[in-house]
């Protein structure tokens, strides 16, 4: 029989272990998108380390629209190098393979374009799908030399109909999934509002015709906002948890004083509780001349959150 005593104790060791909750989630866990940290990649590495962090994200080299995923091989190696020295891993390497309007497809756009815009823009495209292999190719190239198992891909630019689409996604991602398998890098496939995978419920469906553990999420919750969707509890509750490599914050997600801020708190709990062991990276994503200003206060609201600041 348990005494009183005991229940108190069990009590207060219950309480002490929610209070807690954040040490499986700390500093050590969060990352951040250098190009909307810093005007320069010198300074993307200082607001890093000025925070204490040990990781980051890639994307473009600030300051230009390079992917560093496409860079060639010097620039590169010396930009793992700056990393390096700095005390700086990857994350993960966000990519833009796969998002643009595919050939065949008509996508859904907000704004009208002239027969010579389609056609141009078409033609593009069709160069972009055509190579879309020996892009990724070079993605996991640099991946490797960035020391990242873990880059980012889309579905296509959002038709009317997404779900008509799925099939023929599933069949460019099962290609895609065979050569990363082989070279041990996780394609991590983004619920983007502006493509054919936009919220978790549409995450769940492309996953179950694409089974490769080699094809998991990058799950930006703000993201399915632009579906109606309510990312936490109900979008977060339909994801495959084994399959959720990464997770971004928008900064008017996390920001204290945003309209549009989600319950960050409860998001982090549950991820604690189920396992998640990957990264929390930020991107920031404001675009009113505040970015940076913006990424600062975003940061340090993520580390107030997880009780290290």
């Amino acid at each position: 029989m348990i005494t009183s005593m005991t229940r108190r104790e069990v009590f207060a060791g219950a309480l002490c272990a929610s209070a807690l909750w954040g040490k499986k989630l700390d500093r050590s866990r969060i990352s951040v998108i250098t190009d909307e940290i810093g005007k320069t990649a010198d300074d993307a590495i200082a607001f890093a380390r000025q925070y204490g962090l040990q990781w980051v994200e890639l994307r473009s080299v600030p300051d230009t629209r390079k992917e560093y995923a496409f860079l060639p091989e010097p620039e590169v190696k010396a930009a793992a190098a700056a990393l390096a020295a700095n005390g700086l891993k990857v994350s993960f390497l966000n990519t833009s393979l796969l998002k643009f309007a595919w050939p065949g497809t008509a996508p859904v756009r907000r704004r009208e374009e002239t027969d010579e815009a389609r056609t141009k823009r078409e033609a593009v495209e069709k160069v972009r799908f055509e190579r879309r292999l020996e892009d990724l190719k070079k993605a996991i190239y640099a991946a490797h030399l960035f020391g990242v198992d873990k880059l980012r891909v889309f579905t296509g630019v959002r038709v009317a109909d997404p779900k008509s689409l799925y099939p023929r996604i599933a069949e460019v991602l099962g290609e895609m999934a065979f050569i990363a398998e082989k070279e041990k890098v996780y394609l991590l496939v983004e619920n983007e509002g502006s493509c054919n995978v936009g919220t978790c419920s549409e995450l769940v469906d492309i996953l179950k015709l694409v089974p490769s553990k080699w094809v998991g999420i990058n799950w930006d919750p703000q993201n399915g906002l632009a579906h109606k969707e309510v990312p936490f509890p109900d979008g977060y509750n339909l994801l495959p948890k084994k399959r959720l490599f990464n997770v971004q914050i928008k900064g008017k997600g996390i920001m204290p004083d945003s309209p549009d801020r989600l319950d960050w708190k409860a998001i982090m709990q549950a991820l604690d509780r189920d396992g998640y062991k990957g990264k929390l990276g930020l991107e920031t994503h404001i675009f009113d001349g505040t970015l940076i200003a913006a990424s600062h206060v975003s940061t340090k609201e993520i580390l107030r959150l997880i009780g290290e600041l």
